[in-house]
């Protein structure tokens, strides 16, 4: 794969496919910069190089066409302040002027299109569409490894427009994948994997992967209760994934014969509702009273989720571990960030993957004390089980 470090943008055009899929509020108003800031070292790599940055990406879900509350407009004062320069807007990115605005770019400046997603050949991967894309620069630059996983025409199509020397990896996608790499190709023992959220099915093939890779895997959220049920378990009224009861106690069996030491978490923070202001107990995670449903890990579990975490070397986080939204379900969770975030600070590797998981580190303060928070999330899922990513596989 073609680098920014091996490229120089002298007088050239890029189109940068980046990820500003980020959350506005309802007065249009971004409540998390994480992305834009994200894509930053490559767009200002361009940029000192002598460059010009055509700049696209997706916004939402737009059922067709036009709709302010998903247009890019709304980024232009925010990366205004990141680049700390102008940036112009060229509009509809099959409009003319759009086309016009990018051949007329001066090296240094920088032009943002709108949302690609009002047009359903993006999504399609329409080769025609791609092309028109194409059109905009002379170099393809794809910086988006949040959608390198879709085969869709700005993250794998349009790069055939362009000759393999001009077809480059950005910073962040390049990062994401040697760090994805370096967990599953050069990991430092013990190996310790913790996999969360609500479902098995989310994450089967990963879990399935990583079972020949490491020597603790620790399942938490709701996923567990699946597993407790495969050994036999009572789980009240918590999430359960009936039809894949099998499947637990397959991967269960498989833990075993591999020598893995495959963690359920001891007890669970229970409530009679799921709500925040819901009664609380503390129950063993096989015995949960019929009404009641775990929500969190159990202090019991917690800690000795906590101490094996600490002892690890390399460590792969990927799932919350109880409802974190909820305050009061949110400790499993923040237990787990702090013991990545000491055993990161005793020398370990550690990964966090994406989604929930990410949100979790930031939003508790972690976010400066582990390895690397990966923005991919499905794509991140996608590489570690072993999928070629239609967005990374163009560059070739």
């Amino acid at each position: 794969m073609n680098t920014l470090d091996n490229t120089n943008f002298a007088g050239r055009r890029a189109v940068v496919r980046v990820d500003f899929n980020v959350p506005l509020d309802q007065d249009l108003h971004i409540t998390d910069d994480t992305r834009i800031r994200a894509a930053t070292p490559s767009i200002k790599k361009i940029l000192a190089d002598g460059g010009a940055v055509v700049l696209l990406s997706h916004l939402g879900r737009p059922k067709g066409g036009y709709e302010k509350k998903f247009s890019l407009e709304s980024l232009v004062l925010r990366l205004q302040q990141e680049y700390g320069q102008e940036v112009l807007w060229g509009g509809d990115v099959l409009s003319d002027e759009a086309l016009e605005k990018a051949k007329n770019l001066q090296a240094g400046q920088v032009l943002l299109l709108d949302n690609l997603r009002f047009h359903k050949e993006e999504e399609g991967g329409d080769p025609a569409f791609a092309q028109r894309l194409a059109a905009l620069g002379d170099v393809y630059v794809n910086d988006a490894f949040g959608t390198a996983h879709r085969a869709h025409a700005s993250t794998a199509v349009m790069a055939q427009y362009f000759a393999p020397e001009n077809r480059v990896g950005g910073y962040l996608l390049q990062g994401e994948v040697d760090n994805a790499r370096k967990v599953l190709e050069h990991a430092e023992r013990p190996f310790t994997a913790i996999m969360g959220g609500a479902k098995i099915s989310d994450k089967i093939l990963l879990i399935d992967k990583l079972l020949d890779k490491v020597d603790n895997l620790l399942i938490g959220g709701g996923m567990a209760y699946t597993f407790a049920v495969a050994m036999g378990g009572h789980v009240g009224s918590s999430l359960l994934e009936a039809d894949k009861v099998d499947l637990a106690r397959d991967l269960l069996a498989r833990a075993k014969a591999k020598g893995v030491n495959l963690v359920l978490p001891g007890d669970s923070l229970i409530a009679n509702a799921f709500a925040n202001d819901a009664d609380v107990d503390v129950a063993p995670s096989d015995s949960i009273p019929a009404g009641w449903m775990g929500l969190d890990l159990g202090p019991s579990a917690r800690e000795e989720f906590a101490d094996i975490i600490r002892a690890s070397k390399t460590i792969l986080w990927n799932g919350p571990m109880g409802v974190f939204e909820m305050s009061n379900f949110s400790l499993g969770t923040e237990f787990v960030a702090r013991a990545v975030a000491e055993a990161t600070e005793a020398g370990a590797y550690s990964l966090i993957g994406g989604g929930d998981s990410a949100a979790a580190v930031q939003q508790m303060g972690f976010a400066d004390r582990v390895s690397y928070i990966s923005t991919g999330g499905g794509a991140l899922l996608e590489f570690m089980e072993g999928k070629e990513l239609p967005g990374v596989a163009a560059l070739g």
